[in-house]
């Protein structure tokens, strides 16, 4: 779970900086995060998804669980394409072997690296991604070796691990299932109606209820014995 090893007394919590989609992963993650006495500043990156409804999301959930502060980063990764979310490529509505093509290139390495930026300029001493290794979409940048081997990067990159201030890339939601996510976010008191994990969501964040994202989401609450808050805008499928 969260390592809560390093922090500082109530009087002097250790900063955070929190990758924030807007989707259930990230905003459990955010909110353990808190739970756990870091002072947190989220970060979304508007990267050229398909929807802005997720931004929306983020912000909204950023501002419920009273982050300190919400930025949002504008990478425009359709100029790059690759990916079913930043191209003209039609998002799968039925399960795929191997690596789906809502896979995006680089998208974990950008935004930690982006988070690592902020997290230097605050004198932040942890990073937090919502990234998940059981119940995923078998993309490689969610595995605990990436984690594991962006950690190392960060004490060469850095002014500050240079200096012996080493960063830590805290993914306290890499080895649980989505039932079990949703069972912490829910004792925590995370409202999931607010969180967005659809891959082609609309305008007003409704899910297609179709899309592996979906489908997994949707299993998720259903193992955990809670009812799936998401608003869809066709049926869904399981």
């Amino acid at each position: 779970m969260v390592d809560a090893s390093s922090q500082g007394s109530d009087a002097d919590p250790r900063k955070a900086v929190v990758l924030l989609s807007g989707g259930l992963d990230s905003a459990t993650t955010l909110a353990m995060a808190i739970d756990a006495g870091y002072e947190c500043h989220s970060l979304a990156v508007d990267y050229g998804q398909r929807h802005r409804a997720e931004l929306d999301a983020a912000a909204r959930i950023s501002q419920a669980l009273n982050a300190m502060s919400h930025r949002v980063v504008q990478v425009d990764l359709r100029s790059i394409g690759g990916s079913a979310l930043t191209a003209d490529i039609d998002v799968p509505t039925e399960q795929t072997e191997g690596i789906p093509v809502t896979y995006v290139p680089a998208r974990n390495t950008l935004m930690l690296s982006l988070a690592l930026g902020l997290a230097e300029t605050l004198a932040a001493e942890s990073i937090f991604i919502g990234v998940n290794a059981v119940d995923y979409s078998g993309y490689p940048d969610c595995r605990p070796q990436f984690i594991a081997a962006f950690e190392d990067l960060t004490r060469l990159a850095t002014k500050a691990g240079v200096e012996g201030h080493p960063f830590h890339i805290q993914s306290p939601l890499i080895h649980l299932t989505k039932a079990e996510i949703i069972q912490a976010g829910s004792a925590l008191g995370l409202d999931y109606g607010q969180t967005i994990s659809c891959y082609q969501a609309d305008d007003s964040g409704r899910a297609c209820g179709r899309c592996d994202s979906c489908r997994i989401r949707r299993a998720g609450f259903k193992e955990a014995g809670l009812p799936d808050p998401t608003r869809y805008y066709d049926e869904p499928v399981g």
